[in-house]
């Protein structure tokens, strides 16, 4: 199987999302801040010389912008937009209000340690669906290729596949799939 670059998007730009108010999953749709931009940029400049030929992403606008932004520092296309590369959903109706709502439920997460107890649900997804969901993404894009690739997609993500509890904005976890 391929070598996989997992990478973390860069930092979102959330202002424009307070400032209106909007809540859950619209979230999603924010774009990268200036060092976000910078952050993507460096991080292509690094993947150069990597092997990869070629770029999929996760469709959240802030993994997308980071992907693109690779692709043009690396001149490697991007392929593939693949939605269970999606981060990690913190609440199943899609109504929280903010980092704080998100945070709540992360906590929970974190003293569940990432699988609803036996025999009850959560809002939150756990650990094992987003690997199950992640994994099947990347075989999807690795059935029939040998070369290494890129994948961008969220820190929720990146922690499911490789255990790493915490990965810097444009941080980078390599990944061979199974």
């Amino acid at each position: 199987m391929p070598r996989i670059y997992l990478v973390r998007h860069g930092e979102p730009d959330g202002r424009q999302i307070d400032a209106e108010g909007w809540r859950g999953a619209v979230r999603d749709l924010a774009s990268l801040t200036e060092a976000g931009i910078e952050q993507a940029k460096g991080v292509g400049r690094e993947l150069r010389n990597a092997g990869a030929v070629r770029i999929v992403a996760s469709p959240m606008t802030r993994a997308l912008q980071t992907a693109s932004l690779i692709a043009a520092e690396t001149q490697l296309p991007l392929t593939a937009v693949e939605f269970d590369l999606r981060e990690w959903l913190p609440d199943s109706s899609l109504s929280w209000r903010g980092l704080a709502d998100v945070q709540a439920l992360s906590n929970d997460f974190e003293e569940c340690g990432g699988e609803w107890p036996p025999g009850e649900t959560r809002l939150w997804e756990p650990n094992s669906s987003v690997r199950r969901r992640a994994l099947a993404a990347l075989q999807r894009q690795a059935a029939g290729h040998t070369e290494p690739f890129i994948a961008v997609c969220h820190s929720g993500v990146i922690r499911a596949l490789t255990g790493h509890v915490r990965t810097d904005f444009c941080g980078v976890r390599v990944f061979e799939v199974l």
